[in-house]
């Protein structure tokens, strides 16, 4: 299993300490310093069943500099949302948690957390 983490955050590390409380195995991806390019940033999307706009942080400054609030969402706008994604990584939302099962999550609450613990093949 691999969670894509930014350390500073307080969602991020609930996680991860939830994953070691349940004796899940797991390896750490700070997103920020090891981004993901836009083939990776397709298949979590693919995985989660979400769009690029539905994982991105608008309230960040590079959204605002690049005015996301007012970019299509749509079919055609999808490959511009991906490589901003890329170019930004800040703007993914965090944790997202993908077990070698497939089983993808947005790992912000507890019970998201609990969701992969249950249907991914986490445990050593």
């Amino acid at each position: 299993m691999e969670i894509w983490i930014n350390p500073a955050c307080s969602k991020c590390r609930g996680a991860l300490g939830l994953l070691d409380a349940e004796g899940a195995s797991y390896t750490v991806r700070r997103y920020l310093e090891d981004v993901p390019d836009a083939a990776e940033i397709r298949e979590v999307l693919a995985r989660l069943g979400l769009e690029p706009w539905d994982i991105t942080r608008t309230q960040e400054a590079a959204a605002e500099e690049l005015g996301l609030k007012d970019w299509p969402r749509g079919e055609a706008s999808r490959d511009r949302w991906v490589e901003a994604l890329a170019a930004h990584p800040e703007l993914i939302q965090r944790p997202i948690i993908t077990a070698d099962d497939g089983t993808t999550v947005i790992g912000r609450t507890e019970e998201a957390v609990r969701d992969v613990l249950r249907r991914g093949d986490v445990r050593p």
